[in-house]
């Protein structure tokens, strides 16, 4: 499992495969409120919208998205919405 060490996001890490097993959803339930300050993030909807997100860049993020990091650079995201309730166990 890649790992995510509070806001850091290292390579590897997918949402769908790191969060899913402890979510148990198939996409990202928790809405979220972002701004990115290093790296970037692969970001797709539930309905297939897709972008990507990088440093300067702020997200709004309904529920149902996947994430990925993007590239060899961490990603450090600052979440002011939704990391509270994020994978909890």
């Amino acid at each position: 499992m890649a790992r995510q060490t509070g806001n850091h996001f290292q390579p590897g890490w997918r949402g769908s495969n790191d969060v899913k097993p402890i979510a148990k959803t198939e996409s990202c339930q928790a809405p979220h409120f972002q701004f990115y300050v290093g790296g970037r993030l692969r970001i797709r909807m539930d309905d297939g919208t897709e972008f990507v997100a990088g440093p300067g860049d702020i997200t709004s993020l309904s529920s149902g998205h996947d994430a990925w990091l993007v590239g060899d650079e961490p990603a450090v995201v600052v979440d002011w919405y939704g990391a509270g309730n994020h994978a909890k166990r």
